[in-house]
């Protein structure tokens, strides 16, 4: 008996790595072909044929693989049924080969088609186990595609609902409430100006009722004029006849003051604002989702202020100008630079900001590489003519251009002679 020598070993690895890559490329192509011919069975029974070869892989290629070959049924219309049972057959054997970061993949695809084919309970029962499990894992990438998955059925259900309200006699409160959700949904994706439509709707309704809650949506129209900047209109709105009743509440005040705030872009007023009314402010979660959106931009608005004037300014200075400790001003110009609001560096060694001026666009560059582009499609096309030929020459009354080619080797000279 020879013992094995670790020349031999070596290639017995890269021969197994080889045989891997060809079986899985061979799989590939068999679930490409059946996707082809629309056969979402036969893509299925790829899947569980490769769960031997995926045996033996790396749980990362497992992975990759499996998903390469999910994505053969986007092409085939009318395969969800096949998918969901394809999907819950191998989250199951993925459970059972503790293969969790698999789990999760399929677990999110098998939402996804869930939430496609209205199958809200059992999808919204899987998004809660999964964020549990994933919160835990601090996976944060399909931490987020979930929380962005776990959004869809409530704009599905809001929609669903105002389609059942249009079709029969709506009190006027639940179609309050109705108009109060889709405001909220709309500042979410920061489309203030409908949103304010909404709210103001919801007011309307809601205080001709001498509902308590109408001071709510009225609290959202200001927040929308503020976000909107616009903090010049919440005097006006609160001057009108059905808001004038609100507007020495605490509660309203306290949008008055964010709003004197934002207009002078004062960061100090600011965050007393938000301490002198912070039950005001912080009790409701879409306020204070939006307000601290609002300090952010408005941290970022004094700090350009404050670094334009200089082409060298220290950290610490401009940390103390905005009344923020040095680390967190240094992030927030880091982060800024990254964004391009203005262009400079950070010297960590002397804690300086190095600020540059724009670059001005040079127009010549884009012209230049305009004519060699011109330039190259003329010596392609005249290529293209004479490469079958080995001698062509064009003579005219005002051009003359000669071309030979000799030995394999092209030679073209172009003679302009103007008489």
């Amino acid at each position: 008996m020879y013992a094995a020598t670790p020349v031999n070993q070596h290639a017995a690895v890269e021969e197994r790595q080889w045989d891997l890559r060809h079986q899985e490329n061979a799989l590939v192509k068999l679930a490409e072909l059946y996707r082809d011919q629309k056969n979402a069975r036969g893509v299925a029974e790829v899947i569980t044929l490769s769960r031997t070869f995926v045996s033996a892989s790396a749980k990362a290629k497992t992975a990759k693989l499996i998903r390469t070959v999910l994505d053969c049924f986007s092409a085939i219309p009318d395969s969800q049924k096949i998918q969901v049972e394809v999907l819950t057959e191998n989250i199951e054997w993925a459970k059972r080969e503790k293969r969790m970061f698999l789990k999760h993949s399929l677990e999110t695809r098998l939402v996804g088609i869930q939430l496609d084919t209205s199958q809200y309970k059992p999808a919204i029962a899987l998004i809660d186990e999964l964020l549990g499990e994933l919160k835990r894992l601090d996976d944060k990438m399909i931490l987020t595609e979930v929380h962005l998955l776990e959004s869809r059925p409530c704009q599905a259900a809001l929609t669903s609902a105002r389609t059942a309200a249009n079709s029969i006699y709506c009190p006027p409160h639940l179609q309050a409430r109705l108009d109060l959700q889709s405001g909220i949904l709309h500042a979410e994706d920061k489309d203030y100006n409908t949103a304010y439509s909404y709210f103001f709707e919801t007011f309307e309704n809601l205080s001709t009722q001498d509902d308590p809650s109408a001071l709510g949506a009225l609290k959202y129209m200001l927040l929308c004029k503020v976000m909107l900047n616009l903090p010049e209109d919440v005097t006006y709105l609160l001057s009108i006849k059905l808001a004038s009743k609100y507007a020495q509440l605490r509660d309203v005040e306290s949008m008055r003051a964010i709003a004197r705030a934002h207009q002078q872009r004062n960061l100090a007023d600011f965050e007393k604002a938000l301490r002198d009314y912070q039950q005001e402010l912080s009790s409701d979660s879409t306020i204070r989702t939006h307000l601290s959106a609002l300090y952010d931009t408005l941290l970022e608005q004094n700090l350009l202020r404050i670094v334009e004037p200089y082409s060298v300014i220290e950290v610490e200075y401009v940390a103390q100008q905005v009344g923020q400790g040095r680390q967190a001003v240094e992030q927030k110009l880091s982060q800024m630079i990254l964004d391009k609001v203005f262009h400079g560096v950070l010297d960590q060694g002397r804690g300086c900001l190095i600020v540059f001026d724009e670059a001005e666009a040079d127009n010549t560059y884009g012209a230049a590489i305009d004519t060699l582009e011109q330039v190259g499609k003329v010596v392609e096309s005249l290529y293209a003519k004479v490469r079958h030929r080995h001698h062509w020459q064009i003579e005219d009354s005002d051009f003359k251009c000669g071309v030979s080619v000799a030995d394999d080797h092209l030679n073209i000279s172009v003679v302009y002679i103007l008489l």
